[in-house]
């Protein structure tokens, strides 16, 4: 885990794609994308149930960690239209004290209402402190954003020309955009600036990247 500094603020940032905020005991999670194993096996596609439960898998290793108060869904909590991911989440939230907060995506297309009975909030976005909350990058906006949406990655090349592409941190002056937490979300990469810093994950450790990237 790697801990950073915003606006006096500390946020821890897990191998897993999420983002600790320590002093308000909360939780950053983007592109969770819950329900995606289930709907592309519908229409034909391929993919192995065993992904189906990372994200509750990933969830127990998280939340033993820090104390949570809450955890803000930065869209895209859900790939599509109800499936039967959604009685596993409604079990899993009712097992949960903490509070949810759901900033909607382009991809959570399920009424709100929904969402609500479960007793999360659902809101387009949330200023906090000197910080915006929001699924979308770019924002116009004086704060600093916390955002998903692109599934940020970037192409790493050894020095024998062999190449891998990692999920990052994308951390650029005004704005952090959070890898996917979602599995089988495929990656979208991104070519930094000189004052952008790069954390890579490789769901096992964080590492910044200093060098310049392909």
């Amino acid at each position: 885990m790697t801990t950073i500094t915003i606006h006096t603020n500390h946020f821890v940032l897990h191998p897993s794609g999420g983002v600790y905020w320590k002093e308000k005991q909360t939780w950053l999670l983007a592109d969770v994308h819950l329900g995606k194993v289930a709907h592309f096996r519908k229409n034909g596609i391929a993919v192995p149930r065993e992904v189906e439960g990372s994200f509750y898998q990933k969830m127990e290793g998280l939340l033993p960690l820090f104390p949570v108060k809450r955890i803000l869904f930065l869209g895209d909590l859900f790939h599509s239209y109800q499936n039967n991911e959604w009685y596993l989440f409604e079990a899993w939230v009712k097992q949960q004290s903490f509070k949810m907060v759901l900033l909607t995506g382009n991809h959570d297309v399920i009424p709100k209402w929904k969402f609500k009975d479960l007793g999360l909030e659902v809101v387009p976005q949330l200023e906090e402190t000197s910080f915006l909350f929001h699924h979308f990058p770019d924002q116009d906006t004086q704060a600093f954003v916390f955002c998903g949406h692109v599934h940020p990655g970037v192409r790493l090349e050894g020095i024998g020309k062999q190449q891998i592409k990692l999920p990052c941190f994308y951390h650029s002056p005004s704005q952090m955009i959070l890898p996917a937490f979602g599995a089988f979300t495929g990656l979208h990469i991104l070519k930094p600036k000189l004052e952008d810093h790069i954390y890579v994950t490789t769901g096992k450790e964080v590492m910044e990247i200093k060098e310049k990237l392909g």
